[in-house]
């Protein structure tokens, strides 16, 4: 058998380094727009500055005219580049959250079995909060830079006006970088351990609601509610503790700008006092220090969405660095739908052997609940071929040399638990709709009760796994699904459970109709389907231990006359 491959683990960086590399182009053009919003912004107070400063030389109101035009430039280029600046980003961000969002989710549907331990919720939370708090880098960068012009334009103003004002300028942001630094390492794994938390709390919420039914049934939930709020206070507890993390980064990165803002205020009115600089200047000086604590802040909280995205692209990583558990083979089932398994050795299963021809509607009789359950998975290509001993065989070629696209394609597994979506009757029937054999595969499954109770018929609305059907109503369209898929072989697994004995009859004779000239395999108890099959092969313990026709082995097996006689 061939083993997986290890693949090398994908580390949150390389996500990180893969969004910003393949949106170079949106954010070279949104740092463009908006250094030049800060820039407008940091220059706003200059010009006025040195409007103070000319105007007091020259009172004509042709300077005054100039000014005026010059600081409606100066606006214009703030309004514009704001505009269009945050349209880029924002667009560049939407779209890279997207990108990831399906690439999660394509790994958490993909065929082949992974090896992550993570819960579907888990996955969920994973490929939505996550993708998008780490398509803000994408966003985050940009405005960093930017914010770092707005910041190295205010020091070279102030400098030229006098150097000691630049010089505070340029040792205020290191001092207050370096504070904020430390500061968003803890945000960072704190944000970390809140986003696993969440992520468990929506986990075990899709639990719930999955086994809900169940769990009423021997009153299990209470006990479930407690578990559920055990884990939600415990993913409370954490949110608040991020939230008075990013309160006190908050609050210090705000109190560090008006600190510096204020010392440079107070510089330059001390330099002023003592005639070292212009009115001009001190005007200037003083709408410098008011206009930097924008960017400054701007500034001082990009560290902290770079740790956010950091953790966050981490938690994806652990998604999409998951390494298969086999690796898939290149080939297509040649046309036909013969299934061979050949000493299949997995579970309960021992050496298991049988052989279904191209067209034959066999039942399998599966005497021990486990058993049939194995035999499922191993047909549904749930448990790769590498995990077992033996090989199945479909037209005559091995699983393991076949792609699982095609092995879906050709072969489909319709369990006992099919899954029942929000949408309509026609939608579940046939997702892709593309199917020409709904209305036959409506009346094979008699669902026509259904489809004919509501004034809607196929177009009734559907909630969310079914909750307005009943049990059998579900199943039944769990096999009408199946049904109008129309693979080359199908394998049902207990597609009558939870139907009355005379609408099972009737599914028998419909399915064997249906499905004439097509490879059908039904795991089953029910006498009805027993009887409609070509022939029947018993399993217990694991092994093959008779085959006849369903009348046959009625008459001459009292083993199986008590296992399936109702």
């Amino acid at each position: 058998m061939t083993t997986p491959e290890k693949q090398r683990p994908r580390p949150g960086a390389d996500i990180l380094r893969t969004a910003l590399r393949r949106n170079v182009g949106a954010m070279a053009a949104g740092t463009v727009l908006m250094g030049l919003y800060q820039a407008g912004e940091t220059a706003f107070p200059i010009a006025l500055g040195l409007i103070v400063e000319h105007t007091m030389r020259d009172r004509s109101l042709g300077a005054l005219g100039l000014s005026i035009g010059a600081l409606a430039v100066i606006i214009t280029t703030v309004s514009l580049s704001w505009r269009f600046g945050m349209r880029v980003l924002q667009k560049a961000n939407t779209t890279e959250a997207h990108r990831w969002r399906v690439k999660v989710a394509s790994c958490g549907l993909q065929p082949v079995a992974r090896d992550v331990d993570l819960k579907s919720g888990e996955v969920l939370t994973i490929a939505t909060e996550d993708a998008d708090q780490t398509a803000d880098i994408v966003e985050v960068v940009p405005l960093l830079i930017s914010s770092l012009v707005a910041v190295v334009v205010a020091a070279v103003a102030l400098g030229l006006a006098d150097f000691r004002l630049g010089l505070l300028v340029v040792v205020g942001t290191v001092a207050i970088l370096s504070v904020l630094s430390v500061m968003s390492k803890r945000i960072g794994s704190s944000t970390q351990e809140q986003q696993a938390r969440v992520a468990r709390a929506g986990a075990k919420v899709a639990d719930l609601i999955t086994g809900l039914r169940p769990l009423h049934g021997f009153g299990g939930n209470h006990a479930a509610f407690r578990s559920y709020r055990k884990v939600s206070t415990e993913a409370k507890h954490q949110a608040i503790t991020v939230a008075r993390v990013n309160g006190v980064y908050a609050g210090t990165a705000l109190a560090l700008n008006a600190i510096l803002a204020a010392a440079v205020s107070i510089t330059a009115g001390w330099l002023a006092f003592e005639g070292q600089i212009t009115i001009g200047e001190l005007v200037m000086a003083v709408g410098l220090a008011q206009f930097i604590i924008e960017p400054l802040k701007m500034f001082s909280e990009m560290p902290k969405y770079v740790m956010i995205a950091r953790a966050s692209a981490a938690r994806m990583s652990l998604v999409l660095s998951a390494p298969p558990l086999s690796t898939p083979g290149p080939g297509r089932p040649a046309p036909g739908g013969d299934l061979e398994v050949d000493c299949v050795r997995y579970g309960s299963l021992r050496k298991l052997k049988f052989q279904v021809a191209a067209g034959e509607f066999v039942a399998i009789a599966p005497y021990q609940p486990r058993g049939a359950a194995d035999l499922a998975s191993v047909l549904a290509v749930k448990v790769p071929p590498h995990a077992y001993d033996g090989v199945v065989r479909v037209s005559g070629q091995e699983v393991a040399d076949l792609s699982m696209e095609s092995v879906r394609e050709h072969i489909l597994v319709n369990p006992y638990d099919g899954e029942i979506f929000a949408g309509t009757l026609r939608t579940n029937i046939d997702p892709s709709g593309t199917s020409r054999r709904v209305d036959e595969a409506v009346e094979a499954s008699m669902l026509t009760d259904v489809v004919a109770l509501h004034r809607d018929g196929l177009d009734y609305t559907v909630r969310d796994r079914g909750a307005n059907l009943s049990g059998g109503q579900r199943q039944r369209l769990s096999l009408a699904r199946a049904l109008a898929a129309d693979t080359e072989v199908l394998v049902l697994h207990d597609p009558t459970t939870a139907v009355d004995a005379v609408t099972e009859q009737l599914i028998a004779r419909n399915v064997a109709k249906a499905r004439r000239g097509r490879t059908t395999i039904v795991i089953t108890s029910s006498p009805a389907l027993l009887d409609a099959a070509d022939r029947v092969l018993v399993l217990d313990d694991g092994v093959i231990t008779a085959e006849d026709t369903h009348r046959n082995l009625l008459a001459t097996d009292e083993g199986y006359c008590l296992a399936v006689a109702r």
